[in-house]
């Protein structure tokens, strides 16, 4: 999850602005999407002098954490994406939605140092953990997705929907219930649940049988929450009821799909042995509607280890992962 900020750290894709703004100043378009009783920021960035020509639209789900998609220090601008969109953007009208509760726009000198944003408290916003939830996000970036294609700007002839780390499991559901998904792109994922992903990086830290327990540990926790399932209390983290939607297997909707699916992830994340499962189940079943993409030697957010297994943050590869997506796009 944090590793997520070292991308928003690396990604300044242009300096601007003495005094910021709106998202407009940031080369976004933005609406307002009511969804119940909640107003919803929604982002769309279109290439320059094309924001109103009919193009399908490229729906990104994000990962956790409340984190502004707007960052900026001084006259530094973050990349709201985890790619460069640009050349998805010759294509596609590209659609990234706000946390619930988040400022849409933040001075990062003014959020905790993962860039998440809290409360006076020094707490997440209770109505973000309130809403932190699979069965709050899929039903409310459908409901835009629908209001999205009735746009004269939208082009209803594809509709891509692509997601990393949680992200994954959002797209995937939307995939599911919105019939009219023609491309899924699951990225970083773990097929079997957020769990199982908690548990393999802790089982990674275990050195004896006594005073490690890290992974025994998250099993009694997850015990917990399956007792505890629709527990809404949160001091921090996730909720139980969050932790639970989201640990639910996506393996069993993916294979249910029949649009083409292309699933990339690192093959040193902790979640790589899943989508290697997932693939191998595949190739079993002779599905032909997906494509694999692993980067071998790479993490959750695709940079390779040093020789001591961190992150190198030296070499970028989200670039290259976004080009891999557009070239499958216009193969199928």
């Amino acid at each position: 999850m944090k590793k997520l900020i070292y991308i928003l750290c690396l990604l300044t894709y242009f300096s601007a602005f003495g005094q910021t703004k709106t998202a407009q100043d940031f080369g976004f378009k933005h609406l307002v999407y009511k969804y119940k009783t909640d107003n919803v920021d929604v982002l769309i960035k279109s290439k320059k002098g094309e924001e109103n020509i009919p193009k399908p639209l490229f729906f990104f789900c994000q990962g956790s954490l409340p984190i502004p998609l707007i960052l900026f220090q001084g006259k530094d601008v973050y990349g709201t994406f985890p790619f460069n969109p640009d050349s998805l953007s010759n294509k596609y009208h590209l659609v990234i939605v706000s946390k619930p509760y988040i400022p849409l726009i933040a001075d990062v000198t003014f959020l905790k140092p993962d860039f998440t944003y809290a409360d006076s408290t020094g707490k997440f916003p209770k109505d973000y953990s309130d809403r932190n939830l699979l069965s709050y996000y899929v039903p409310r970036n459908i409901a835009i997705v629908k209001y999205l294609q009735q746009q004269t700007w939208v082009s209803t002839k594809q509709l891509v929907i692509a997601g990393h780390s949680e992200g994954s499991t959002i797209a995937t559901k939307m995939a599911i219930e919105l019939k009219n998904v023609t491309h899924l792109i699951y990225s970083g994922g773990n097929p079997m649940g957020r769990i199982l992903s908690i548990i393999e990086q802790n089982r990674a830290y275990e050195t004896d049988t006594d005073s490690t327990k890290y992974g025994e540990d998250n099993i009694n926790y997850w015990a917990d929450i399956v007792a505890n399932k629709n527990d809404m209390s949160s001091l921090q983290g996730d909720t139980y009821k969050g932790t639970y939607e989201f640990s639910e297997p996506m393996i069993t909707y993916l294979e249910k799909l029949k649009i083409p699916v292309l699933v990339t992830y690192g093959t040193k994340d902790w979640s790589s042995p899943y989508n290697d499962f997932l693939r191998v189940d595949i190739i079993r079943q002779n599905k032909r509607n997906f494509t694999f993409k692993a980067y071998i030697g790479t993490e959750h957010n695709f940079f390779p280890l040093t020789e001591d297994n961190k992150p190198d943050y030296n070499i970028f590869n989200w670039d290259k992962v976004a080009n891999d997506w557009l070239k499958w796009l216009n193969e199928k």
